[in-house]
Protein backbone atom coordinates (compact mmCIF):
# COMPACT_ATOMS: atom_id res chain seq x y z
CA UNK A 1 0.00 0.00 0.00
CA UNK A 2 1.18 3.49 -0.75
CA UNK A 3 -0.83 5.33 1.91
CA UNK A 4 -0.43 4.78 5.63
CA UNK A 5 -3.16 3.01 7.56
CA UNK A 6 -5.00 5.13 10.17
CA UNK A 7 -3.52 4.79 13.64
CA UNK A 8 -5.25 2.40 16.04
CA UNK A 9 -6.62 5.27 18.13
CA UNK A 10 -8.06 6.88 15.00
CA UNK A 11 -9.76 3.64 14.10
CA UNK A 12 -11.33 3.40 17.54
CA UNK A 13 -12.85 6.87 17.17
CA UNK A 14 -14.06 5.95 13.69
CA UNK A 15 -15.68 2.82 15.05
CA UNK A 16 -17.31 4.77 17.88
CA UNK A 17 -18.67 7.21 15.33
CA UNK A 18 -20.07 4.29 13.36
CA UNK A 19 -21.76 2.90 16.44
CA UNK A 20 -23.25 6.27 17.32
CA UNK A 21 -24.56 6.98 13.85
CA UNK A 22 -26.13 3.53 13.77
CA UNK A 23 -28.52 4.73 16.46
CA UNK A 24 -31.14 2.19 17.39
CA UNK A 25 -30.51 0.00 14.38
CA UNK A 26 -30.39 -3.64 15.52
CA UNK A 27 -26.92 -5.16 15.51
CA UNK A 28 -27.96 -7.83 13.05
CA UNK A 29 -29.55 -5.55 10.43
CA UNK A 30 -29.24 -7.29 7.07
CA UNK A 31 -30.11 -6.66 3.51
CA UNK A 32 -33.60 -7.80 2.56
CA UNK A 33 -32.29 -10.62 0.37
CA UNK A 34 -29.48 -12.03 2.49
CA UNK A 35 -28.99 -13.59 5.89
CA UNK A 36 -25.71 -15.04 7.17
CA UNK A 37 -25.73 -18.82 7.17
CA UNK A 38 -23.26 -21.58 7.96
CA UNK A 39 -23.61 -24.78 5.93
CA UNK A 40 -22.06 -28.25 6.08
CA UNK A 41 -22.01 -30.69 3.16
CA UNK A 42 -20.88 -34.28 3.58
CA UNK A 43 -18.57 -35.83 0.98
CA UNK A 44 -19.80 -38.87 -0.98
CA UNK A 45 -20.03 -42.07 1.07
CA UNK A 46 -16.91 -43.46 -0.58
CA UNK A 47 -14.94 -40.36 0.53
CA UNK A 48 -16.19 -40.07 4.13
CA UNK A 49 -12.92 -41.29 5.66
CA UNK A 50 -10.71 -39.57 3.08
CA UNK A 51 -11.76 -35.92 3.33
CA UNK A 52 -13.72 -33.67 5.60
CA UNK A 53 -17.07 -32.00 4.98
CA UNK A 54 -17.37 -28.87 2.89
CA UNK A 55 -17.92 -25.75 5.01
CA UNK A 56 -19.60 -22.72 3.50
CA UNK A 57 -20.36 -19.38 5.21
CA UNK A 58 -22.71 -17.36 3.03
CA UNK A 59 -23.75 -13.68 3.23
CA UNK A 60 -21.29 -12.96 6.04
CA UNK A 61 -20.93 -9.30 5.01
CA UNK A 62 -24.65 -8.67 4.55
CA UNK A 63 -25.02 -6.69 7.77
CA UNK A 64 -24.72 -2.92 7.59
CA UNK A 65 -22.68 -2.74 10.83
CA UNK A 66 -19.98 -5.16 9.73
CA UNK A 67 -19.61 -3.31 6.41
CA UNK A 68 -19.25 0.04 8.16
CA UNK A 69 -16.59 -1.28 10.53
CA UNK A 70 -14.67 -2.89 7.68
CA UNK A 71 -14.67 0.41 5.82
CA UNK A 72 -13.54 2.16 9.02
CA UNK A 73 -10.38 0.04 9.08
CA UNK A 74 -11.28 -2.86 11.37
CA UNK A 75 -10.34 -6.26 9.86
CA UNK A 76 -12.89 -9.04 10.38
CA UNK A 77 -11.96 -12.50 11.54
CA UNK A 78 -14.04 -15.58 10.70
CA UNK A 79 -12.93 -18.50 12.85
CA UNK A 80 -14.20 -21.94 11.82
CA UNK A 81 -14.13 -25.00 14.09
CA UNK A 82 -15.51 -28.32 12.85
CA UNK A 83 -15.84 -31.18 15.33
CA UNK A 84 -16.39 -34.88 14.65
CA UNK A 85 -18.75 -36.65 17.08
CA UNK A 86 -19.88 -40.25 17.37
CA UNK A 87 -23.20 -41.40 18.77
CA UNK A 88 -23.40 -43.53 21.89
CA UNK A 89 -26.18 -44.93 24.01
CA UNK A 90 -26.10 -42.23 26.68
CA UNK A 91 -23.75 -39.39 25.69
CA UNK A 92 -22.27 -38.63 22.28
CA UNK A 93 -18.48 -38.74 22.19
CA UNK A 94 -16.17 -36.03 20.86
CA UNK A 95 -13.60 -37.53 18.48
CA UNK A 96 -11.51 -34.73 16.94
CA UNK A 97 -11.66 -31.22 15.52
CA UNK A 98 -10.18 -29.06 12.79
CA UNK A 99 -9.93 -25.26 12.65
CA UNK A 100 -9.10 -22.51 10.19
CA UNK A 101 -9.55 -18.74 9.84
CA UNK A 102 -10.55 -16.30 7.13
CA UNK A 103 -9.62 -12.63 7.45
CA UNK A 104 -11.14 -9.73 5.51
CA UNK A 105 -9.86 -6.15 5.50
CA UNK A 106 -10.30 -2.99 3.46
CA UNK A 107 -7.32 -1.41 1.69
CA UNK A 108 -8.19 2.31 1.36
CA UNK A 109 -5.20 3.16 -0.83
CA UNK A 110 -6.31 0.59 -3.40
CA UNK A 111 -10.03 0.83 -2.68
CA UNK A 112 -10.07 -2.95 -2.51
CA UNK A 113 -11.19 -5.61 -0.05
CA UNK A 114 -8.62 -8.32 0.71
CA UNK A 115 -9.51 -11.83 1.87
CA UNK A 116 -6.96 -14.30 3.30
CA UNK A 117 -7.43 -17.85 4.61
CA UNK A 118 -5.11 -19.10 7.36
CA UNK A 119 -4.77 -22.78 8.26
CA UNK A 120 -1.98 -24.53 10.15
CA UNK A 121 -0.09 -21.22 10.34
CA UNK A 122 -0.07 -20.95 6.54
CA UNK A 123 -1.72 -18.13 4.64
CA UNK A 124 -3.64 -18.57 1.40
CA UNK A 125 -4.60 -15.27 -0.31
CA UNK A 126 -8.11 -15.56 -1.73
CA UNK A 127 -7.89 -12.31 -3.67
CA UNK A 128 -8.56 -8.58 -3.70
CA UNK A 129 -11.97 -7.29 -4.73
CA UNK A 130 -13.38 -3.89 -5.65
CA UNK A 131 -16.91 -4.90 -4.65
CA UNK A 132 -17.69 -6.01 -1.11
CA UNK A 133 -20.12 -8.58 -2.50
CA UNK A 134 -17.22 -10.24 -4.31
CA UNK A 135 -15.21 -10.30 -1.07
CA UNK A 136 -18.25 -11.86 0.58
CA UNK A 137 -18.25 -14.50 -2.15
CA UNK A 138 -14.60 -15.33 -1.39
CA UNK A 139 -15.43 -15.71 2.30
CA UNK A 140 -18.31 -17.98 1.33
CA UNK A 141 -16.33 -20.32 -0.93
CA UNK A 142 -16.58 -23.97 0.04
CA UNK A 143 -13.64 -25.18 2.14
CA UNK A 144 -12.91 -28.82 3.00
CA UNK A 145 -12.69 -28.93 6.80
CA UNK A 146 -9.37 -30.29 8.12
CA UNK A 147 -11.03 -33.21 9.93
CA UNK A 148 -12.08 -36.62 8.63
CA UNK A 149 -14.42 -39.35 9.83
CA UNK A 150 -13.03 -42.59 11.22
CA UNK A 151 -13.85 -46.13 10.23
CA UNK A 152 -16.47 -47.02 12.80
CA UNK A 153 -19.53 -49.18 13.30
CA UNK A 154 -21.29 -46.31 15.09
CA UNK A 155 -23.01 -43.34 13.51
CA UNK A 156 -20.99 -40.13 13.32
CA UNK A 157 -21.71 -36.48 12.56
CA UNK A 158 -20.01 -33.10 12.30
CA UNK A 159 -20.73 -30.01 14.38
CA UNK A 160 -19.45 -26.68 13.02
CA UNK A 161 -19.18 -23.34 14.81
CA UNK A 162 -18.26 -20.07 13.10
CA UNK A 163 -17.21 -17.15 15.29
CA UNK A 164 -17.24 -13.68 13.69
CA UNK A 165 -15.37 -10.87 15.43
CA UNK A 166 -13.31 -7.77 14.81
CA UNK A 167 -9.65 -7.61 15.71
CA UNK A 168 -8.57 -5.59 18.71
CA UNK A 169 -6.92 -2.22 18.31
CA UNK A 170 -3.73 -3.88 19.58
CA UNK A 171 -3.70 -6.38 16.70
CA UNK A 172 -4.90 -4.16 13.84
CA UNK A 173 -1.50 -2.63 13.00
CA UNK A 174 0.20 -6.03 13.23
CA UNK A 175 -2.32 -7.58 10.85
CA UNK A 176 -2.01 -4.63 8.47
CA UNK A 177 1.80 -4.90 8.39
CA UNK A 178 1.64 -8.65 7.79
CA UNK A 179 -0.95 -8.33 5.02
CA UNK A 180 1.32 -5.76 3.36
CA UNK A 181 4.27 -8.15 3.49
CA UNK A 182 6.14 -6.59 6.44
CA UNK A 183 7.15 -9.76 8.28
CA UNK A 184 10.59 -8.60 9.45
CA UNK A 185 11.74 -10.45 12.50
CA UNK A 186 9.01 -13.10 12.32
CA UNK A 187 10.03 -16.72 11.81
CA UNK A 188 6.37 -17.62 11.36
CA UNK A 189 4.41 -14.49 10.36
CA UNK A 190 1.02 -16.23 10.26
CA UNK A 191 1.21 -17.69 13.76
CA UNK A 192 -0.27 -14.67 15.52
CA UNK A 193 -3.33 -14.89 13.24
CA UNK A 194 -4.11 -18.42 14.38
CA UNK A 195 -3.93 -17.84 18.10
CA UNK A 196 -7.04 -17.11 20.15
CA UNK A 197 -7.65 -13.38 19.73
CA UNK A 198 -10.26 -12.80 22.42
CA UNK A 199 -9.22 -9.59 24.25
CA UNK A 200 -11.04 -7.17 21.98
CA UNK A 201 -11.57 -3.44 22.55
CA UNK A 202 -14.26 -3.14 19.88
CA UNK A 203 -16.04 -6.09 18.24
CA UNK A 204 -18.32 -6.53 15.29
CA UNK A 205 -22.09 -6.32 15.39
CA UNK A 206 -22.36 -4.42 18.66
CA UNK A 207 -21.53 -7.39 20.91
CA UNK A 208 -18.59 -9.45 22.06
CA UNK A 209 -18.91 -11.88 19.16
CA UNK A 210 -21.41 -13.50 16.84
CA UNK A 211 -21.60 -17.26 16.39
CA UNK A 212 -23.24 -19.49 13.79
CA UNK A 213 -23.69 -23.24 14.09
CA UNK A 214 -24.43 -26.11 11.71
CA UNK A 215 -24.79 -29.85 12.19
CA UNK A 216 -24.43 -32.47 9.48
CA UNK A 217 -26.72 -35.47 9.02
CA UNK A 218 -25.68 -38.62 10.88
CA UNK A 219 -23.78 -41.12 8.76
CA UNK A 220 -22.09 -44.51 8.79
CA UNK A 221 -18.71 -45.05 7.17
CA UNK A 222 -18.52 -47.85 4.59
CA UNK A 223 -17.03 -51.14 5.85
Amino acid sequence: MHLAQPRASTRIWLALAVLCTAGATPAHTLTAQARPELKLELPPDSQLTRRGPLVRATSMLAGERIRELLNAGFPARFHFRVELWSESRFFDSFEQAGEFDIFANYLPAEKMYQVVQVQNDRALPLGKFAAITDAEGAIGRAVAAPVRAKHSATRQYYQAVLTVEALSAKDIDEVARWLQGDVTGRANPASFLSRGIRSIATRLLGGEKTEYEATSPRFLTPP
